[in-house]
């Protein structure tokens, strides 16, 4: 499998999108992003790690991280390396008494892990060509923002396939440009067009 090194652009939110958080990642040497919606309280424990925040008591993942730790486990690195049915899953690498294990998790699990160790993120290149965008300039993305979901349907190629890429770019690009209403309506459009049989 091949990785692609990333590192966390940021985090966001909005009440439009019923509380879901948005983390963005970026590729280390290159311009594609990659988001990925995550729970209220994995983007708390990805945040106040982040800002250099200890809570007066352990949160989960850092319970976890010292747990590994008092094992005599190293993380050495997370990796998303798979997008099925609009869902990421990710894997995070152990090396115990010299050996490796691979554990599965929740993106956002593992990105606050890998936070917590100093943990390298990579995501596998086959999620990045399927999931991630590249920033359009001003002018293309002032077009996009007046696009409605209406007309991204009809524009769609007629495989149902096609529609699903063509909308979750549109998706990539409402949440960059934290259009979360917007993203909202696209997610329920993907939701409504992976249900049909």
């Amino acid at each position: 499998m091949q990785k692609i090194p990333c590192e966390i652009l940021g985090l966001s939110s909005s009440p439009a999108t019923g509380g879901a958080y948005a983390i963005l990642l970026k590729e280390v040497d290159g311009k594609k992003r990659l988001p990925i919606i995550i729970g209220a309280f994995e983007a708390q424990a990805i945040a106040l790690e982040i800002e250099g925040i200890k809570p007066p008591r352990p949160l989960t993942h850092d319970l976890l991280k010292q747990l590994t730790d008092s094992l005599g486990a190293t993380v050495l690195e997370v990796v998303i390396d798979e997008l099925r049915d609009n869902t990421f899953y990710a894997k995070i690498i152990l090396e115990v008494s010299g050996f490796s294990q691979e554990l599965d998790a929740r993106p956002s699990d593992a990105i606050a892990l890998a936070v917590r160790t100093q943990a390298p993120i990579f995501v596998a290149e086959t999620v990045m060509e399927a999931a991630a965008f590249v920033p359009t300039d001003e002018n293309e993305e002032t077009s996009t923002v007046h696009s409605t979901t209406e007309s991204v349907e009809s524009k769609a190629p007629p495989t149902k396939e096609a529609k699903l890429a063509t909308l979750h770019n549109k998706l990539r690009e409402a949440i960059e440009g934290e259009e979360y209403e917007r993203a909202a309506k696209i997610r329920d459009q993907i939701k409504n067009l992976t249900s049909e049989n």
